[in-house]
Order: structure tokens, then C-alpha cells, then sequence
């Protein structure tokens, strides 16, 4: 029936971006919880009256998270092309967005980590303490624990965005539905291809909403 209604649609060429936007999607989210957690608990940690109170070091590690926070996604792909080119190999095909949309959200979800950080309440931090428990101990039993559900929430936002950027690295030749809509639908006067794949990237988007808020309200007790 989609062939009736579509008939200057390659479905087996669609399908294989869909799965190129996927695979982009999935690894950067993941690299970029693991980074983005980290950053985030330095940025809480090392600022001044935390565990790790630190100005200097904090100082640093802001302006690194807001320098590289603030460049425009379709700028820091080009940036990084020395970096992807010497990582990857090559500037083309799904591998060589991956570090450009890691570099360009990791810092995003930071701050993500940072303000979900600083809504725990005080008192909890300082009662672990007042029983004895490590840094180490208050970072992974009550920091982490207690803010999962903003991080859930967090993180979700920041997925939702690295589909976004996905599409604007397609346009530069890194695969997936992006590139698909721009080489196949833009240029070529497709627009049934542009189209379809439009409504694939916000089902994905949808999808990851749906999830990330089933997910939120679980793990949310309050």
C-alpha cells in the first residue's frame, strides 16, 4: 500500500538510513551519558562548598562545557574534521558523525547533571556525612540515586536533540535519514523521500519521549 502511495520511494534505501540514524542515535546517547555524568558530577563537585570545592578547577571545567556547549552543531562538525578524519578515517558514513554529535552533547546533558545535582536537598548529603560515609560512597549511593529521575529526564532531552543533529550531520554526508532527506528528496525534487523520512525521525523522536517519560515516572517516588 506505502508503494501506491509513495511510488519514488526506495523503501530498502530507507529502511537502511533509518537503521544508520538508529545506530547513530543509540551509540552517542550512551557515550554521552557516560561523559555527560561525569562532567556534570565535576561541575557539581569541585564548585565551591561541595565535597571537592574547588574555584579554579571548577572555572575550567565550565568553560570548557560552555565553550564547546555554545558552538552551533553544523560549525563543530566542521571543526572536528581533523579529529574525525584521524579517529574514523573518513568524513563519510554513520562512524564519522559519532564524534561530533558526542563532543556537541555531552556538554549539553553536563549541565543537565549539574542542576539535577544541586536540586537534592542538602540535608541528605549532610546526614550521609554526619554517619560516616566516604565521598565515594555519597557520590554513588546518594547523588546518583536521588537524582535518577531528572537525569532519566535529562537524558531523554538531550536524545531527543542528538536526532535532531543526526539529520543536520546528514547533510554533510554522514548517513541516516537526514542525508537521505537531503541527497534523495532536496536535491533531487523527491518529495515523497522527504517526506517519509520527516515522519520516521519524528517517530523516533516520539518513541524516545514515550519511553524516556514511562521510564521518569517510575523511578520517580514522590
Amino acid at each position: 500500500m506505502l508503494s501506491t502511495w509513495f511510488p519514488n520511494v526506495q523503501w530498502d534505501v530507507l529502511l537502511e538510513a533509518t537503521k544508520e540514524t538508529l545506530y547513530m542515535s543509540a551509540i552517542s546517547v550512551v557515550v554521552t551519558f557516560i561523559l555527560g555524568l561525569g562532567l556534570g558530577l565535576a561541575l557539581f563537585l569541585t564548585s565551591p562548598g561541595n565535597l571537592w570545592g574547588n574555584k579554579f578547577l571548577n572555572s575550567v571545567i565550565a568553560i570548557i562545557v560552555n565553550v564547546f556547549r555554545s558552538i552551533p552543531f553544523i560549525i563543530l562538525i566542521i571543526l572536528l574534521i581533523p579529529f574525525t578524519r584521524f579517529i574514523v578515517g573518513t568524513m563519510l558514513g554513520a562512524e564519522a558523525a559519532l564524534p561530533a554529535l558526542i563532543v556537541g552533547s555531552a556538554p549539553f546533558y553536563a549541565r543537565m547533571v549539574e542542576i539535577a545535582l544541586r536540586e537534592i536537598n542538602k540535608g541528605v548529603i549532610e546526614a550521609a556525612k554526619s554517619m560516616g560515609a566516604t565521598n565515594t560512597q555519597i557520590i554513588f549511593k546518594v547523588l546518583i540515586p536521588e537524582s535518577t529521575p531528572a537525569l532519566v529526564s535529562g537524558i531523554t532531552v538531550t536524545a531527543i536533540a542528538l536526532v535532531s543533529y543526526t539529520a543536520m550531520a546528514g547533510v554533510v554526508g554522514a548517513g541516516g535519514l537526514g542525508n537521505l532527506a537531503y541527497m534523495e528528496g532536496y536535491q533531487r525534487d523527491n518529495a515523497d523521500v522527504t517526506l517519509i523520512s520527516t515522519v520516521l525521525i519524528l517517530v523516533i523522536v516520539f518513541v524516545i519521549q514515550w519511553i524516556g517519560d514511562r521510564v521518569t515516572s517510575a523511578l520517580d517516588k514522590r
